[in-house]
């Protein structure tokens, strides 16, 4: 499994003119193909007069699936340069939308090619990214006695503190880079004198 990805910030608007004709990227995070189609569908309505409305998304931490539409523009001139951006940067869980108002003056191929990569590659820029790490989910059984500091101290130590539980014990879950979970074992073993006990469960991805 990929170890960490890049994902779309926050949904956003990105504008350039390039001999006259406007180029309008829409990005947005995208958790599944369903809702990258429900976002190029919104775009589209919102653009309805446009020449072109283009299209890219990436869904999944490994890329596992990719769509792209040129929208009418020559073939491989809008949505694979759009595309080849968002993975180059290593975008996942995104879609990209390139409405485009034609101004007037022809760009060949070449410059469609560079106006379509270039408008999704500031967009990311503008709007940023987030990176996104893989985690082993854990939970972390301990005593209400000792249960306030391992919270304080996890947290201190920089961990993922998911969710607490208060039950007859107290249970902490947490995400765990799979490379920490033996040193992080010991960890605990030292900060609850063996008094908490660990499960792994699956995995997940969370900020990094």
């Amino acid at each position: 499994m990929q170890e960490r990805y890049r994902t779309v910030a926050h949904e956003g608007v990105h504008e350039t003119e390039i001999n006259r004709s406007r180029f309008i990227c829409a990005l947005a995070p995208a958790a599944t193909e369903e809702e990258a189609q429900a976002f190029v569908a919104r775009v589209r309505r919102e653009h309805p007069t446009a020449t072109h409305n283009c299209f890219a998304y990436v869904i999944g931490a490994d890329a596992s699936v990719q769509k792209a539409s040129d929208d009418g523009e020559p073939g491989g001139t809008a949505g694979v340069p759009m595309l080849q951006m968002l993975t180059r940067r290593d975008v996942r869980y995104a879609v990209a939308v390139v409405t485009r108002y034609y101004g007037g003056v022809k760009l060949g191929a070449g410059g469609l090619i560079r106006a379509y990569g270039g408008v999704v590659g500031e967009a990311l820029d503008a709007l940023g990214t987030i990176t996104r790490q893989r985690f082993r989910l854990a939970t972390v059984t301990v005593d209400h006695q000792r249960a306030g500091k391992l919270e304080n101290d996890l947290r201190a130590t920089g961990r993922s503190v998911r969710n607490v539980n208060y039950a007859e014990n107290v249970v902490i879950e947490i995400g765990l880079p799979d490379a920490e979970v033996d040193t992080f074992r010991g960890w605990l073993a030292d900060a609850t004198a063996g008094a908490a006990r660990l499960e792994l469960g699956g995995e997940a991805y969370g900020d990094a």
